[in-house]
């Protein structure tokens, strides 16, 4: 039996994933979150319990902590858990970072049921789950690399530290989140701004904004 963790600040979405997993042998809900910050502190008492979860499925968009943070954070609690993201936001918007960043796989909300549970028991099974989407998104970045969008080509941490930028987060507001120190947030800044050949914050909103990466 693989146990899972669903992570999504709706209850109506969880719900939705539980009563389709419950329809499946070999699958079974042992956990739920509605934020990131409960989700790892789940995690946390599961490896003290010997417990444990075989598979998370991740929101990106939720209060406290958000999917990109929360990932950030599993990959030094549990670097062994695998972590599906399942997410409003399409494949092309986010996808090609956060697999970079340590998950798994990536589906949109809008995916099938029947892929739903595919990619939940594959990466459940210790595979990596690639949507046709995601597959078509790889192929073009290798077919051709000056196309990819500007924030592809972001680091794991300098991704975490746009997104909060774009969000309209201040230094200080990241340094806290992140447990850095303001400086560290300044240079990631720097770098971010020169890797997208942008100037301002507000020129990082409105690349966030035009390419829906924030609503």
């Amino acid at each position: 039996m693989k146990n899972i963790l669903l992570v999504d600040d709706h209850s109506i979405v969880r719900q939705g994933l539980k009563n389709l997993i419950s329809l499946e042998t070999g699958l079974t809900v042992t956990g739920e979150a509605s934020s990131g910050v409960e989700a790892l502190k789940l995690v946390r008492e599961s490896l003290k319990n010997n417990s444990g979860y075989d598979i998370i499925v991740l929101d990106i968009s939720m209060p406290d902590k958000n999917g990109v943070d929360t990932l950030h954070d599993l990959k030094h609690i549990a670097p062994d858990l695998p972590v599906l993201i399942l997410s409003g936001y399409s494949e092309q918007q986010y996808a090609l970072n956060l697999i970079r960043s340590g998950c798994k796989g990536y589906l949109s909300k809008d995916a099938d049921a029947d892929e739903i549970i595919k990619a939940i028991r594959t990466i459940a099974n210790g595979k990596r789950y690639i949507s046709a989407e995601l597959a078509e998104l790889m192929s073009e970045q290798l077919s051709h690399p000056s196309d990819k969008l500007l924030h592809e080509g972001l680091s794991d941490r300098e991704f975490q530290v746009f997104f909060k930028l774009a969000g309209g987060l201040s230094p200080t507001e990241i340094a806290n989140e992140l447990n850095i120190s303001i400086k560290t947030v300044s240079t990631y800044r720097s770098r971010i701004l020169e890797k997208m050949s942008l100037k301002t914050n507000a020129d990082l909103t409105y690349y966030a904004i035009k390419n829906e990466l924030v609503s």
